[in-house]
């Protein structure tokens, strides 16, 4: 036991040897950064407001939507608030900044995060119909509501891209990404997103910071809206990296759309696995050239060829 108790003290005196190097890795003021499971407590509460008649918190013990709603309010106010200040730290321009100054900063950023509520909510009621005109498998708006990741992950996204314009550090990355972890859908909080976007089962699907979506566009699963190289790293930092998607895109399974001077025209279809790194004009339908489709027999028989892009689900959709 006391071999045992030798080696525990040493180990531990190693790790915190390995501590004192004064690297990235090496912080441990864990009580003055964000709190990644009140971050998600946050968002989880957002979601209570956004679809009140859906989500509660059981927690609150109350008749009417005007007192739940006031509690909502007040509970996302002080805990939005806190998480704010103490994001603020990591930025440069209030890093070093007087207290009272950063809480001034948190509270006008909450103020006006949540004033945007009701906005945010316009544009996800036209996700829910987008969801619902776009699907023929889903059975109510409230199955959609329940269960759809895609919803789930633009939901989250328009909450964190409006904390990201009023300049938010940390905290709208740290939403987008565990919407990313549940769902498998990473869309950078940066993203610009019209109304009426349907993600339509959704896993693996990318949208990069500076992708700009128009309306009525739909996705499906595997799609990346990314940059051609990021090898540029942090020089490439406020650049336009990612594609525009005009209105009325719909982009199937596993379609590559590369590069920030790419622009996919209103009303483009385009087609499963497709590579794209040049700007495509409106009205096109875009598919990959010349795969085939080979059926063989037992028996001997012949094999029986047809091209895939005189068929009608060329887009190949599931």
């Amino acid at each position: 036991m006391e071999k045992l108790e030798s080696c525990i003290n040493t180990l531990v005196e190693n790790i915190i040897t390995d501590y004192g190097k004064g690297r990235d890795i090496d912080k441990s003021c864990t009580f003055s950064q964000p709190d990644k499971n009140e971050i998600i407590r946050i968002t989880e509460e957002l979601r209570n407001v956004i679809f009140p008649g859906h989500f509660r918190n059981p927690a609150y013990k109350v008749y009417t939507v005007r007192n739940n709603a006031t509690m909502q309010i007040e509970d996302l106010m002080y805990s939005l608030i806190k998480q704010i200040d103490t994001a603020l730290r990591f930025v440069s321009d209030t890093c070093d900044a007087d207290d009272k100054v950063c809480a001034y900063t948190a509270q006008d950023m909450a103020v006006k995060f949540l004033s945007k509520l009701p906005y945010i909510r316009e544009y996800i009621e036209t996700d829910v119909q987008a969801s619902f005109d776009g699907d023929p498998a889903a059975f109510s708006k409230d199955e959609i509501i329940y269960s759809y990741p895609g919803l789930y992950a633009i939901m989250v996204y328009r909450l964190a891209h409006e904390l990201f314009l009023l300049g938010v550090p940390l905290i709208p990355r740290m939403m987008t990404e565990h919407a990313h972890s549940v769902t498998g859908i990473d869309i950078h909080p940066g993203a610009t997103i019209g109304k009426y976007f349907f993600i339509d089962h959704g896993t693996g699907i990318v949208i990069g910071e500076t992708t700009e979506i128009g309306n009525n566009v739909k996705v499906y699963q595997g799609v990346t809206l990314g940059a051609l190289s990021t090898r540029g790293g942090q020089r490439l930092r406020n650049k336009k990296r990612h594609p525009t998607i005009e209105d009325n895109v719909t982009i199937y399974s596993g379609a590559s759309i590369l590069g920030g001077e790419t622009v996919i025209g209103h009303d483009v279809v385009i087609g499963g696995n497709t590579f794209i790194t040049s700007s495509v004009k409106p009205e096109a339908r875009v598919s990959v050239k010349n795969q085939e489709l080979s059926v063989s027999f037992r028996g001997g028989q012949d094999i029986q060829s047809k091209d895939i892009n005189d068929e009608a689900n060329w887009f190949y959709v599931i």
